[in-house]
């Protein structure tokens, strides 16, 4: 029997003015979910400490059977896509997709093939050379890039926090869509913080409410 793709146990997170608790929480390999709640909730700050960009006052989390509670964010094998992206503004596109392959060590070859592949499943093959700086790329292709380079090595687990939010309406949709088949085809396990779940309601699997200093299912 495989391991469950995250699981939580006794994980505490505390800042001033601020806790969340959250006892025991398990996700299936493959699934889709939603976690919503209020603003200030503790939603983001709950996949930075998964993620390792913040730290939990106590706890356990395992990816796959392996505790990861201590590692650096790089050795994870997580992919993050914050809100508003976090792109460089000089990097190209192309240079985003492959940096984590170069660090890593992948070859030349190795990296220009999982960029290329990465372009066209995402459909930005055509916007490589281009930069962020100076409006050289879209909100719906900042968020593209974004997850693509979230996915250069493919994660055990990808965290997306409101990839959606700040994008109109023909850009949200055709996200949802590259969302949609990204998953089908990938399986890849997905925690996506959304504050409209209902976009995404006929993918999710399954949703989770932050509230009250702690987490729901199914809400």
């Amino acid at each position: 029997m495989s391991s469950p793709a995250c699981e939580i146990r006794n994980l505490t997170i505390e800042h001033p003015g601020f806790l969340l608790d959250i006892p025991e929480w398990t996700v299936g390999a493959g699934e889709y979910v939603l976690l919503t709640g209020k603003s200030g909730s503790g939603k983001t700050l709950f996949l930075e400490v998964l993620c390792g960009l913040s730290t939990a006052r106590q706890g356990l989390i395992r990816l796959e059977g392996k505790d990861v509670t201590h590692f650096d964010p790089a050795d994870r094998g997580i992919g993050y896509v914050p809100q508003d992206g976090a792109l460089f503004p000089r990097m190209t596109v192309r240079e985003h997709l492959g940096f984590s392959l170069e660090v890593k060590g992948f070859t030349k070859d190795e990296t220009q093939e999982r960029v290329n592949a990465l372009g066209d499943s995402l459909k930005i093959a055509h916007l490589m050379d281009r930069r962020p700086v100076d409006g050289g790329l879209s909100g719906g292709e900042c968020q593209r890039v974004a997850l693509g380079r979230a996915l250069a090595r493919p994660p055990k687990l990808l965290l997306l926090d409101e990839p959606l939010a700040a994008l109109d309406e023909d850009s949200r949709m055709d996200l949802r869509e590259v969302l949609a088949q990204l998953h089908e085809e990938t399986r890849c396990t997905v925690l996506h913080v959304s504050h409209n779940p209902s976009e995404m309601a006929d993918l999710a699997t399954s949703r989770v409410r932050f509230d009250a200093g702690g987490i729901h299912d199914g809400q």
